[in-house]
């Protein structure tokens, strides 16, 4: 019988009709809309989509979603001194800026630069160690929004073996760090493999619960997978004739998984949900801190 879809346009859909409410509610007892400020520099022609859509979600959302263009010459000091006045902005309550930088930016100090109470990517160190300590604050929103299609979908993750493959700050490391959380959509005995395992694909077969990110077009088959397993792909690829695919070899892997995530409409809209909830969560953290400073 072949895998049931996650599907994560559907529960994307509705968790953002859920923040509308909560934006409004928020909007109406304190005054405060929150504002997402995206930075972009360059011209990458997929960056320019990602940000599109986030912003768009943002509005429609009901949230104030800005775009802050910067030309791709733009040096690390001028991108660094645009973040200090975001962070200074009491209007700005979550700030991103749009990743991959261009050649001779230092990602690192870009992401250090960012106030973590306004971090909704979940990237810097702050947020990174709270996650890593069992007290998460913003996480990434990939792995979170994963995480929501777990629970949602009723998969038990206590006490099942979790493996994710790749361990990249941004979807692996964090991924695995939720799944051993307490509570619900963690307890998971977790593995993760990366570019220095011997035989993933042994080790993958164990995995109750297979989470994807290998960044490798089509590259997990379905002799990777034990039947009836839980299959996460947050892959997303172009293939020659324009056609989308994710990291995993989808008519085989669905043939012998219990429920697959498609690619698209599985992890991405899911990513964009968690940003807006991130981005919610900064508000009422800045509204919070308004209230102890004018006690």
């Amino acid at each position: 019988m072949p895998a049931s879809l996650l599907d994560g346009k559907a529960l994307a859909q509705q968790i953002r009709e859920e923040l509308a409410g909560d934006v409004a509610r928020v909007r109406d007892e304190t005054g405060i809309v929150p504002g997402l400020t995206v930075v972009l520099v360059g011209n990458n022609p997929a960056s320019q989509v990602y940000v599109r859509n986030k912003q768009n979600a943002c509005q429609a959302a009901g949230m104030i979603g800005k775009l802050l263009r910067l030309p791709a010459e733009t040096g690390q000091g001028d991108l660094l001194t645009t973040i200090d006045r975001l962070n200074d902005d009491p209007a700005v309550h979550g700030i991103l800026v749009q990743l991959p930088l261009p050649g001779g930016i230092d990602d690192r100090a870009v992401i250090e630069r960012i106030d973590p109470l306004k971090d909704v990517d979940g990237f810097h160190p702050v947020n990174a160690g709270l996650l890593s300590q069992g007290v998460p604050r913003f996480v990434p929103c990939t792995p979170l929004g994963i995480r929501e299609l777990l629970v949602q979908a009723n998969v038990e993750t206590r006490g099942a073996h979790a493996v994710v493959l790749g361990r990249s700050q941004i979807v692996g490391k964090p991924m695995a760090l939720l799944l051993l959380q307490k509570g619900p959509g963690g307890d998971a005995t977790v593995t993760v493999c990366h570019t220095g395992t011997t035989d993933s694909a042994s080790i993958a077969r164990q995995a109750d619960i297979l989470i994807v990110a290998m960044g490798r077009p089509e590259s997990v088959t379905a002799n990777w997978i034990k039947p009836g397993a839980v299959v996460i792909d947050v892959g997303i690829h172009k293939r020659n004739d324009g056609t989308l695919c994710g990291d995993v070899d989808f008519p085989g892997v669905a043939a012998v998984a219990s429920k697959i995530t498609p690619v698209p409409g599985g992890v991405g809209p899911m990513t964009v949900a968690m940003l807006l909830r991130n981005t919610l969560q900064a508000a009422r953290l800045a509204v919070r801190a308004r209230s102890i400073h004018s006690a």
